[in-house]
């Protein structure tokens, strides 16, 4: 999913959502070749009736109402703040780029494709009367919501950006039919403080919410660890008829805005691992959204284009070299020096499975744990 004019969400020069990581990923995604295996899509952008599926009227008439006067922005929802200012056409890119991922979504439910990527959303922070943490509209949400009503009875979101998924979780804490698991640092640490693995969902909706709280400075042995411990066998006892997933990139080791130490290749192979569950528990049906990161050279653009070329079939050696013309033109545009190879030098990556033991002294798998021992029960698994 693409239009070149989701690169207008910018909340101005300083702020670290930049969007060159958009239009940087999507000419990596050309100079590796991925446009001849992709069909590229532009869907139109979400109307009223499409975003009062998750949000409120009066929270879109106030962004309709900050987009058309930036300097009229109400701050009681969010808008005009220090994260999330206002700017001329807010509504008009955020409702775009909603749309995008719901486009994806009725394409794949309705079997026009079997996998769909819309990298430019995941913007799962947005709540249903109030922007918060860089995201106006929950797109995330809203391409769950429209999956309900063209009939979805499950629909599995696994939310692996470093921040907890937590307006994706609200849109959907009291229905049963949606399964939220999100993996991220412990909100002790870091925005929004939530994501507390005791956040279980409501009591219609009981182990509907999942939430591993990773202690500061994870790597990529633990992080892959507590999703194998965590996330497939939540997916497996669920059976979702599509599974929607979020891949920020804030996770890697040299973002600026949080405290994990993940390496681009982690990365790979958990997106290779939301592949292959599609696969094994949702016939394939996979709606691919992007999210937060912060390294707008060096991590988003590399991390997105292996998403997008999993997505495609045709995956990415980590190996490849990083096209010359491509790091010309990311020096031409930034005066940043681009990556040379498509890894960080860590691949394959290696990690110790949950069933192999644990060491209830190490953080980690005290976190795990947690959640385990919060959710499983309810879902009738083991802990």
């Amino acid at each position: 999913m693409w239009d070149e004019a989701v690169t207008g969400y910018g909340f101005g020069r300083d702020h670290p959502m930049d969007p060159v990581r958009l239009a940087l990923t999507r000419s990596l995604v050309t100079a590796l070749g991925l446009d001849r295996d992709v069909n590229v899509v532009a869907a139109k952008a979400a109307g009223e009736s499409t975003l009062r599926l998750v949000h409120r009227e009066d929270y879109i008439d106030a962004v309709r109402a900050a987009s058309a006067d930036p300097g009229s922005a109400d701050q009681s929802y969010g808008l005009g703040t220090v994260d999330d200012p206002a700017f001329a056409g807010m509504h008009e890119v955020s409702a775009l780029i909603a749309g995008q991922s719901v486009g994806a979504a009725e394409a794949v439910w309705r079997g026009e494709a079997l996998h769909a990527v819309n990298f430019a959303g995941g913007l799962h922070h947005a709540m249903p009367g109030a922007a918060s943490g860089f995201c106006v509209y929950n797109d995330a949400a809203l391409a769950i919501a429209r999956l309900l009503e063209l009939g979805a009875e499950r629909v599995a979101y696994i939310d692996v950006d470093v921040h907890h998924g937590d307006g994706v979780q609200a849109a959907f804490w009291e229905d049963p039919r949606v399964l939220t698991i999100s993996l991220h640092e412990h909100p002790r640490t870091l925005f929004p403080q939530t994501g507390w693995p005791e956040e279980t969902g409501a009591s219609s909706a009981e182990g509907s919410a999942v939430n591993v709280a990773l202690p500061a400075g994870t790597g990529d042995a633990g992080w892959l660890r507590a999703f194998h411990a965590v996330v497939p066998e939540l997916i497996a006892d669920f059976r979702p008829q599509v599974l929607v997933t979020q891949h920020g990139a804030d996770t890697h080791f040299e973002d600026p805005l949080a405290h994990l130490a993940v390496s681009l290749d982690a990365q790979r192979a958990v997106q290779v691992a939301c592949h292959d569950l599609a696969h094994e528990h949702a016939d394939g049906r996979w709606v691919a959204l992007g999210g937060g990161g912060y390294a707008v050279v060096e991590v988003v653009p590399r991390s997105w284009s292996h998403l997008v070329a999993i997505a495609a079939g045709r995956p990415v050696e980590p190996t490849t070299l990083v096209p010359d013309e491509w790091r010309h033109q990311v020096y031409a545009r930034t005066r940043q020096p681009a990556p040379h190879r498509m890894t960080d030098g860590r691949w394959p990556v290696p990690w110790a499975a949950w069933d192999e033991g644990y060491d209830p002294a190490d953080r980690l798998d005290q976190a795990i744990l947690a959640t385990r021992r919060a959710v499983f029960p309810l879902r009738g698994l083991l802990p």
